[in-house]
């Protein structure tokens, strides 16, 4: 998301991540400092997933409060929160908060990834972004951590379903995903990472279509 940001023109200032060694909780926001604040708390306890998964989100938590907080402490004009559908809406005293749901194909991409924004603001104001006239004619399903890619299939009457019946098409690569994410192929060039750290990354991160259509709506919104 930062990455579609600074496209569109910001000074993007990265925040404490576990990736790098700092906690978010540990961190302390100055006051009148920032124009606006974005970020995406670990969306894994809020997950569909979790109810298939009962331990999925326990090893990160709801770290939604410590967006709160980071808000609260640097008073900003303006805050975006990127999470999930069913996560909480963010609550920060004397802000106001636009959520909307936003999906990549909105934008002509093949991916089919659906994310929450919450905008706030302190009068209100509300997001509108550009789309594109038409769908991508081709379908994707989202872009997992794990580098799953599961297809329905009709179970007909009388058959059985047989192991892995539902997982029936080969993992994506990793230039497939940067690919479906809008990032170019040599993204992981100089990257530190192994390739599961970096599917993991690709796999939680906002597409970049997305995050530049996101940044174009603020600063329409803000002026």
């Amino acid at each position: 998301m930062d990455k579609g940001f600074e496209e569109e023109g910001y000074c993007v200032v990265a925040g404490p991540d576990l990736l790098w060694g700092s906690d978010i909780r540990e961190f302390h926001a100055p006051t009148g400092v920032f124009e606006g604040i974005i970020g995406g708390p670990p969306c894994q306890c809020f997950s569909r997933v979790r109810y298939v998964n009962p331990l999925c989100g326990n090893k990160t938590g709801n770290l939604i409060t410590e967006f709160e907080r980071v808000v609260a402490e640097a008073q900003p004009d303006w805050f975006v929160m990127e999470n999930v559908e069913g996560a909480p809406i963010p609550s920060v005293p004397g802000y106001q908060v636009d959520p909307s749901l936003f999906n990549n194909r909105f934008l002509g991409e093949k991916e089919n990834r659906i994310h929450r924004f919450s905008f706030g603001t302190r009068d209100g104001r509300k997001l509108v972004y550009d789309i594109a006239l038409f769908e991508n004619p081709v379908w994707e399903p989202r872009v997992c951590a794990s580098d799953s890619r599961r297809t329905p299939i009709k179970l007909l009457a009388g058959k059985k379903l047989r192991k892995g019946a539902l997982n029936m098409r080969p993992k994506r690569t990793i230039t497939e995903a940067l690919e479906l994410q809008g990032l170019p192929a040599n993204f992981f060039e100089f990257s530190p990472f192994r390739k599961d750290a970096q599917m993991n990354m690709i796999g939680n991160a906002v597409p970049l279509p997305m995050a530049r259509a996101l940044a174009r709506a603020v600063r329409r919104t803000i002026g």
